[in-house]
């Protein structure tokens, strides 16, 4: 079986397209007895024309079963000048962090994100 990895894309359903030039940041969590919880940033990379990254989060040889989260910079998204006109307000939502737990390192766990400037929504992709 070959090794697992993290995948994600966004779409910007204010606009109807892909959200380009998204900033994602990849932790992984960790929780150890009678200690606080722990965070490692292991990735930061930005969405491409097609809202997508150019490469996994995270590949095979880097993949625990695990907990992570995505982290999604969908505020400086919105704050671009490039997209300020679609915006009434401030974003609802500056950094939209989705936490999931990777319980096989051989799967593919593909995040993906439908965001908005007052609103989102996810699930676990294919």
């Amino acid at each position: 079986m070959s090794g697992g990895r993290i995948t994600t894309h966004v779409l910007d359903t204010s606009r109807g397209k892909p959200a380009a030039d998204l900033q994602v940041e990849l932790w992984l969590i960790e929780h150890t007895e009678g200690s606080a919880e722990g965070r490692t940033l292991l990735r930061t990379a930005a969405t491409n024309e097609d809202g997508r990254l150019n490469d996994p989060l995270l590949d095979s040889d880097e993949m625990l079963a695990a907990v992570y989260e995505i982290v999604f910079c969908a505020g400086d998204y919105f704050r671009d000048e490039r997209r300020r006109h679609i915006l009434e307000a401030e974003p609802v939502f500056d950094r939209i962090p989705i936490r999931f737990y990777a319980s096989d390192a051989n799967a593919h766990y593909h995040i993906p994100l439908l965001v908005a400037p007052g609103g989102y929504s996810t699930y676990r992709g294919s």
